[in-house]
């Protein structure tokens, strides 16, 4: 409709009706930003779909690679390649089940989970160190934030497993904080993963301290 002296409609919606109306090319282009616009929601939404069924699939092969004779050797010479199975972790208060492999290279944590190449092996002394997903591929520390002191952690390896028990409340460090990887004397275990959920500005930290003997003692 026109407005006063046959003048194009005066509001921002009137107008842009009026352009669709009177150019076809007008129409293609919203036509065209809807698809990209609907493509571009179901990336997001089924890109976390997709790790978590593909970390699923990966796992079960890991699972079968990890009681293998071969693994068990190379894992005593300490050459455990990039992105194989290294141990597996289970967190009993959260139902987490996940093998976790050697290496923390994005390629290695479509595993869901990874070994800090420069920490000590599972159930050694020092502090074992491990980082997994959030949100996405199987996304096992997810909820890693509801840990309290006492709740126990399990590591079991192709050569014995042992027992972590968690000493402190998670807490939250600056991606560039990498004191909470440091050496330690004691047997210690530290997770690390993104925070907040769907977001890497921060690190969630959950560190544990080994109960009983270590790996070899």
């Amino acid at each position: 409709m026109l407005g006063q002296h046959g003048s194009r409609p005066s509001d921002p919606l009137g107008r842009a009706a009026s352009v669709l109306r009177e150019r076809a090319w007008a129409r293609r282009l919203l036509s065209g930003l809807s698809v990209v616009m609907l493509l571009v929601a179901v990336g997001v939404l089924g890109y976390p779909v997709y790790t978590n069924l593909y970390q699923d699939q990966v796992q079960g092969g890991l699972t079968d690679r990890l009681a293998t004779p071969e693994l068990e050797q190379a894992y005593r010479a300490g050459d455990v390649a990039e992105g194989d199975s290294l141990t597996r972790l289970r967190i009993p208060s959260l139902n987490v089940d996940v093998v976790v492999v050697e290496g923390t290279t994005a390629s290695a944590l479509r595993a869901g989970a990874g070994h800090y190449r420069d920490s000590p092996l599972p159930c050694e002394l020092g502090n074992v160190a491990i980082a997994g997903h959030r949100t996405t591929y199987g996304k096992p520390f997810n909820q890693i934030d509801l840990m309290k002191p006492g709740d126990t952690i399990i590591l079991e390896t192709p050569v014995g497993s042992c027992t972590y028990s968690v000493n402190k409340d998670p807490f939250i460090v600056e991606p560039t904080d990498f004191s909470v990887l440091a050496p330690t004397s004691n047997g210690t275990l530290t997770l690390t993963t993104c925070h907040p959920k769907n977001s890497a500005a921060k690190r969630l930290i959950v560190q544990a301290d080994l109960q009983g003997p270590a790996a070899g003692a």
